[in-house]
């Protein structure tokens, strides 16, 4: 594989955010490198993109290490929803970390700026709100989601210590809830139970009394500020929050979803899971400064979006 101006790696491309970035990147003239081992990702997600000539698709799990030639790197691979990252914890924590210091030495090698997915999960279940990127975080690391969350938090410290010790060009981006087409319509995620509930007649399920708050970021704002992050100058390395912060309990959430796909569902409540966090919200301001970046897409247009993609994959 030869190098030029604009060979692009994204880790986990083949997944819900994977997808979304490589049609922007390959929209905007670049060489992108898909590499994804499928446990989460989708080759349908890319189905649309595979006569583009300047797409290559790779499977390659990101806990061995890699040989290429790119010069910028997009790591997302790791599965993202708590029935996933919970199926085989143990390789969630592996693909976390050793998947952070594979592409960190690919990015080392090659000299490639690369860019860390993280998220907002590093913030635990938070004390602070809304969170800023100085907050340490409320992290239980010996529970249920720790293999997500510690295996995250590691590998912004692994990003960290590569950019002190080797000048690695790191830029780290945490992610707040995302929606959008695209999603799996079993991983567990609150937008999309309740949209495949509703689109079934299911009852949807609030988890707790629905008063739990989070923020939800329609993917192609996410998608804008991840490629924004990575044209930021050097030396300037995030972390960076990038999500929508307007805050909505899962009651209102859910009574949005009936609204606007029609569905005659009930709402029904039960037991709140472990190490739920009660709020999530972003402070955004550094990314509102340094990346000119704030999320144009409503909830309600954004879940039209959402709603249609589902009621064609469901055939509802």
């Amino acid at each position: 594989m030869s190098i030029n101006q604009n060979k692009i790696l994204i880790s986990g491309g083949a997944g819900f955010l994977g997808s979304h970035l490589t049609e922007r990147l390959l929209r905007e003239g670049n060489d992108v490198l898909v590499v994804d081992n499928f446990f989460t990702g989708n080759k349908q997600n890319l189905v649309h993109l595979m006569s583009n000539p300047k797409l290559e698709i790779m499977r390659h799990d990101v806990t061995f290490p890699l040989y290429v030639e790119v010069n910028q790197i997009y790591n997302l691979a790791c599965p993202a929803s708590p029935v996933h990252y919970q199926y085989d914890p143990v390789q969630t924590t592996k693909t976390s970390v050793h998947g952070a210091i594979n592409m960190l030495g690919l990015a080392k090698r090659t000299r490639a700026r690369i860019l860390q997915a993280s998220t907002s999960e590093v913030y635990g279940d938070p004390e602070v709100h809304p969170q800023p990127e100085g907050y340490w975080g409320r992290v239980n690391p010996i529970g249920i989601r720790s293999c997500y969350d510690e295996g995250k938090r590691c590998a912004e410290t692994l990003f960290f210590d590569y950019f002190r010790q080797h000048q690695t060009d790191i830029k780290v981006v945490r992610i707040f809830n995302t929606y959008g087409p695209r999603m799996h319509p079993n991983d567990g995620r609150v937008v999309s139970n309740f949209i495949v509930q509703a689109l079934q007649g299911k009852d949807i399920t609030i988890y707790g009394d629905g008063s739990q708050t989070r923020s939800f970021c329609y993917v192609d704002d996410l998608i804008d500020a991840m490629a924004r992050m990575m044209a930021t100058e050097t030396g300037f390395t995030g972390p960076v929050n990038i999500g929508n912060p307007t805050e909505f309990t899962m009651l209102e959430l859910a009574q949005l979803v009936l609204k606007l796909s029609g569905s005659k569902s009930k709402i029904v409540y039960q037991p709140l899971p472990s190490d739920d966090p009660k709020q999530r919200q972003p402070n955004i301001d550094l990314a509102k400064a340094k990346l000119g970046w704030t999320p144009k897409v409503s909830l309600e247009d954004g879940l039209r979006e959402t709603i249609s993609y589902f009621s064609k994959l469901l055939n509802v």
